[in-house]
């Protein structure tokens, strides 16, 4: 090969050196980190049923989508952190926010705090929830590619419901002269366990469960809750996280600003970019 071909050829290699030292290598990722912080969408699944009863009467049980118009699905934001201070000790914690506005005519009567809202009239309703999520986990079994233990998990959900009445069912503006809003603070504790696997160099798979039931602050509640992810780390320190979680509650609460049953599901996929060490 002559001097010039060879220069050629070495000038052609320069972008395939840094290209190969720019693409992902190998990295070993371990079942448990020291700390990791999550940022993503969530892409949710809210299906709610709430009764509101008043001082005199049950309230009417009514489904949040079928009934009110409210959006099951919503693409939210949500953020999460965990730590590992001691080998076999892990906490998180993590938050996400859902609000849904809806304007609906009616199709029965449905009776919220007192108030009736008759059939043909038009309601307006207004949900924010605002979810807060922490966990602690005893990894007893921690492993080179695997680790389980005891799982102890809070989600705490506040939530916010309104009804205003915009059209009465005589077709008469009504704007918003009757309303009701209902707040309730609702916490899930749940008892279960963590799963963590490593079947591969970048890939980690892993799952929680817990259910409980009790009747905490007013507030008789059955929760179930899961959650089964894969995360890959193309760097050695940040990669992609995608996971199902769904989280189950029927309560019954007795207080002051509510007084009636919630029953919901919210689950939905989420999709993140982790940073760990």
């Amino acid at each position: 090969m002559s001097s010039k071909s060879k220069s050629k050829f070495l000038v052609a290699l320069v972008p395939a050196f840094g290209m190969l030292a720019m693409a992902p290598q190998a990295r070993a990722v371990e079942p448990l980190d020291t700390f990791s912080g999550r940022i993503g969408g969530y892409i949710t699944d809210f299906d709610t049923e709430v009764r509101a009863d008043g001082e005199t009467a049950a309230g009417t049980p009514i489904d949040l989508h079928r009934d009110l118009g409210l959006d099951k699905s919503n693409t939210i934001g949500y953020v999460g952190l965990t730590w590992r201070p001691w080998e076999h000790h892990e906490f998180g914690i993590s938050y996400y926010k859902n609000d849904s506005d809806s304007t609906r005519t009616l199709q029965r009567d449905i009776e919220f705090e007192d108030n009736v809202y008759e059939a043909s009239a038009t309601v307006r309703t207004d949900l924010n929830v605002d979810t807060y999520e922490a966990y602690y986990v005893w990894w007893a079994a921690s492993h080179d590619t695997w680790a389980l233990g005891p799982r102890v998990g809070l989600v705490w959900y506040k939530l916010e419901l309104s009804l205003s009445l915009e059209i009465d069912a005589g077709g008469n503006q009504a704007g918003g002269s009757v309303s009701n809003s209902a707040d309730l603070d609702l916490p899930a504790p749940t008892i279960g366990g963590s799963w963590r696997w490593t079947p591969g160099e970048d890939w980690r798979i892993s799952a929680d469960v817990g259910y409980f039931s009790a009747d905490i602050n007013d507030i008789d509640a059955d929760v179930t809750f899961g959650r089964i992810g894969v995360e890959w780390f193309p760097w050695e320190n940040t990669g992609f996280s995608l996971d199902y979680t769904a989280d189950k509650i029927d309560a019954d609460a007795n207080k002051s600003n509510f007084n009636g049953n919630v029953d919901f599901t919210d689950s939905g996929l989420r999709l993140g970019v982790v940073y760990r060490f």
